[in-house]
């Protein structure tokens, strides 16, 4: 190249001495120099020059849903017996939802299955569930994308003019026989070039690992999410139909309250009783009439409430087709339901899931000690002028080898060694959370069984006693006073028994979800009712 550029700057003019043939030298290197310098290909050392988007957080949102069984002394009772009192606590992301774009007008009639499967579908811990699970997808690929080459194209148009002397290119570098110039340039040259780049270690493969298991565990909990959304929209189900049937109940309480006045009122009025009994048997009535205004209040708050975790507006119409079953078929042993728990639950799962990723996170900060290979290199046009382009490439290829890094990957073992010890942690303590679930609910289910025979009992017996103290009453032969007893005591039974069956179904659907399966179980649990 430099010849044919000597013979055509210096033919013409028969210039052949020595002195002329190296200062051609020097020019030629010279501005080969300045040329490769201002060569983009490797300059990028293989990274590519696109911008990278600067990512939202997702916002944290977080729940749970909890069965809980207390005792509490019955209200109007005379008697210090406890009763069950079973609740259903729905918080955070749980207990709200996404509107339905085509929400049905007018009054809509649902099944427990209907209930959850439009809570499945609008719930909103749900959705953030399903989002957490993209957002760990996006995060295997871009572990996997460390791994795979990374190719891009530039296109660049280049004038320069150069300053040997600043390169430390003067006469004296080059032994002094030599006349350089001060400068090169201004020339002008374009390149197009395809350029690709890739990065092979220990440490991205076990990335990949560590993020294929987080996205496994952000599934499994998916499915733990799922399983809470069930609790919580059949929980919340079932206490709308205890509240429909504490209202149908407290109805009848309020007619047999009113037929009880009139009696009182009419011997009064006929001289055969005191004003007092007229006077006890109107404030029952009343009373039993605050009570009846009080349970529909609740229930209408807690038939917004269904609606609000399913993705209904809030003033939907609602119609429950269902009652609470009053029979119960038994549980299996505890110890085959504890054992079904450990294989089933999907939080359980998630947590091994996250053991595993953890593990791997350990396995890669140690694989920074091994050598990597890094491969770069280009192919294009470089010239003048895209008419006068010539084929050009670069290939590189390094092996990186760990020799002294103060001490960073040491911190990155010790860190990822500290993160598995935590997450073993934490997956040994859920395993005895787990167990500790199902025993409690499996206590909470035999409780309620056992309490269901004696509230049933114990309303029929109520509502006898006061069919005689109606009698007695109408009779003469006691006073209103004894009437009015007989009433309270129907009431609390009718609330107890209410209670008691809504404990007993809310306990199956808490042991359905301490063994990972309330969504196969819950849907059907009410078919026939």
């Amino acid at each position: 190249m430099v010849n044919k550029l000597e013979h055509r700057l210096f033919a013409p003019t028969h210039m052949k001495t020595g002195r002329f043939r190296k200062h051609l030298l020097a020019v030629s290197l010279t501005m080969a120099i300045g040329g490769f310098a201002c060569r983009p290909g490797f300059s990028q050392e293989g990274a590519s020059s696109t911008p990278k988007v600067q990512q939202v957080p997702l916002p944290q949102s977080a729940g749970s849903v909890e069965a809980q069984q207390s005792t509490a002394g019955s209200a109007g009772s005379a008697s210090s017996v406890n009763t069950l009192n079973s609740t259903i606590q729905v918080s955070g992301s749980y207990a709200g939802s996404i509107p339905d774009p085509k929400a049905p007008q007018g009054l809509l009639t649902l099944t427990i299955a209907d209930a959850v499967h439009r809570g499945l579908q609008f719930n909103l811990g749900g959705v953030t569930a399903n989002i957490s699970v993209r957002q760990a997808r996006a995060q295997r690929l871009a572990a996997v994308s460390q791994m795979l080459p990374n190719i891009y194209g530039t296109l660049t148009e280049t004038s320069a003019k150069v300053d040997l002397q600043t390169l430390g290119l003067t006469a004296s570098a080059f032994g002094g026989g030599l006349a350089v110039p001060t400068t090169v340039g201004p020339f002008h040259y374009y390149t197009a070039l395809g350029n690709v780049s890739e990065d092979l270690s220990l440490t991205a493969l076990h990335n990949i690992r560590q993020s294929e298991a987080s996205l496994q565990a952000a599934r499994m909990s998916t499915a733990g999410a799922r399983e809470l959304i069930v609790l919580a929209v059949a929980g919340t189900y079932l206490r709308v139909i205890a509240n429909k049937a504490n209202v149908v109940s407290q109805e009848a309480q309020v007619k047999q309250a009113e037929a009880s006045y009139k009696l009182a009122d009419a011997q009064y009025q006929a001289g055969t009783k005191n004003v007092i009994d007229s006077n006890k048997s109107l404030v029952e009535l009343r009373t039993q009439q605050q009570r009846l205004s009080a349970l529909r209040g609740d229930l209408l708050k807690e038939t917004m409430q269904l609606a609000r975790l399913i993705g209904l507006p809030a003033g939907q119409q609602l119609s429950l087709s269902e009652d609470l079953p009053l029979q119960v078929p038994e549980a299996r042993p505890v110890e085959e339901e504890i054992k079904i728990a450990l294989d089933e639950r999907p939080d359980l799962k998630a947590a091994r899931l996250r053991l595993k990723a953890a593990d791997e996170a350990r396995r890669a900060s140690k694989a920074e000690y091994l050598p990597s290979l890094t491969v770069n290199g280009d192919y294009g046009l470089e010239g003048v002028n895209p008419n006068k382009g010539v084929a050009a490439y670069q290939v590189s290829a390094g092996l990186n080898i760990h020799i002294f890094d103060s001490g960073r990957v040491r911190a990155d073992v010790d860190q990822a060694n500290a993160v598995f010890s935590q997450f073993q942690a934490q997956y040994e303590d859920l395993k005895g959370a787990v167990d500790l679930d199902v025993r409690q609910a499996y206590v909470d289910l035999q409780v309620a069984a056992e309490q269901m025979k004696v509230a049933r009992e114990n309303r029929q017996l109520a509502a006898e006693t006061l069919t005689q103290s109606v009698d007695r009453f109408a009779s003469g032969v006691t006073n209103s006073v004894e009437v009015v007893q007989s009433q309270e005591t129907v009431a609390a039974a009718e609330q107890d028994y209410i209670s008691t069956l809504f404990s007993l179904n809310l306990s199956r659907i808490s042991l359905a979800k301490a063994t990972g399966q309330a969504e196969q179980f819950i849907p059907n649990m009410l078919k026939g009712n």
